[in-house]
C-alpha cells in the first residue's frame, strides 16, 4: 500500500464514523445533538479530498472543495437563526454548492444524458416538475428561491451523469434528499417516520459518491 493512501483511509474512516454517529442520532435522538454532529460531516469529507489529491489539484477537484464548503454553510448557518430566514440560508448555501457542482461536472457534459440516452432525462424532469407542482402552491414568499433551487438541483443531477456512475448515483440521491426536504416544508400532510434520518442518509451518501466519482474521474486514486 502506498504511504499516501494511509491518511486517505484514516480520514475516510473518520468521515464514515461521524456519519454513522449522526445518523444514529437522527434515528434515535436527542435532536439537540443532531446539529453539532451535522456540521462536522462536510469538513471531514473535505479532509478526505485534500488527502487524496496533490497540488496542483485539477479544476474539478478545486470546485468540489468549494461546493463542500458551501454545503457546510448550508448545514451550519440555519442554526444561527429561526423561521424563514433559516430556510433561506440553507437554500442559499446549497444553491451556491449546486451551481459549483454544475461547473465541476460541465466539462464532462458530452458523456451525460444531455447527449447520450436522452430518454434518461425523463425521470429527472419528471421529479423536478412534480416537486414544483406539489410545493409551489404552498411556498408563498419563498416561491422564487425554491423554483430556482429546484432547477439548478435538477441540472446538477443531470450533469453528474457525465462524470461517471458513482457521481451519477450521488447526484440522483442529492435530488432525492432535497425532494424530501421540500415535501416536508411545503407539502401539506406529508409525513415520513424518521424523516430526518432519510434526508441525512441520502445527503451524506450523495456527497460521498460525488466526491468518489470526481476523484476517480481525475484519476486521483491511480
Amino acid at each position: 500500500m502506498l504511504p499516501w493512501r494511509l491518511p486517505v483511509l484514516a480520514l475516510s474512516a473518520l468521515f464514515l464514523t461521524l456519519s454513522a454517529i449522526h445518523l444514529v442520532i437522527q434515528f434515535l435522538g436527542p435532536d439537540s445533538w443532531s446539529r453539532p454532529t451535522q456540521i462536522l460531516l462536510m469538513p471531514a469529507l473535505t479532509l478526505v479530498v485534500l488527502a487524496a489529491t496533490r497540488w496542483p489539484r485539477p479544476r474539478p477537484v478545486k470546485l468540489v472543495l468549494v461546493a463542500l464548503f458551501f454545503s457546510w454553510l448550508g448545514d451550519s448557518l440555519p442554526a444561527l437563526v429561526e423561521g424563514d430566514l433559516a430556510f433561506l440560508l440553507m437554500v442559499a448555501g446549497f444553491l451556491v454548492a449546486q451551481v459549483v457542482y454544475v461547473a465541476a461536472f460541465w466539462p464532462y457534459r458530452d458523456h451525460s444524458v444531455l447527449h447520450h440516452r436522452r430518454w434518461l432525462l425523463a425521470p429527472y424532469v419528471g421529479v423536478v416538475s412534480a416537486l414544483v407542482w406539489v410545493c409551489a402552491p404552498h411556498a408563498e414568499g419563498l416561491l422564487i428561491p425554491v423554483l430556482l433551487y429546484g432547477l439548478v438541483l435538477g441540472l446538477m443531477a443531470v450533469t453528474a451523469t457525465g462524470v461517471g456512475p458513482w457521481a451519477a448515483v450521488g447526484g440522483a440521491l442529492f435530488l432525492l434528499s432535497d425532494a424530501l426536504i421540500a415535501l416536508r416544508a411545503f407539502a401539506p400532510g406529508f409525513a415520513m417516520p424518521h424523516d430526518g434520518f432519510w434526508v441525512m442518509s441520502t445527503y451524506v451518501t450523495a456527497q460521498a459518491l460525488i466526491v468518489l466519482g470526481v476523484l476517480k474521474r481525475v484519476r486521483a486514486f491511480d
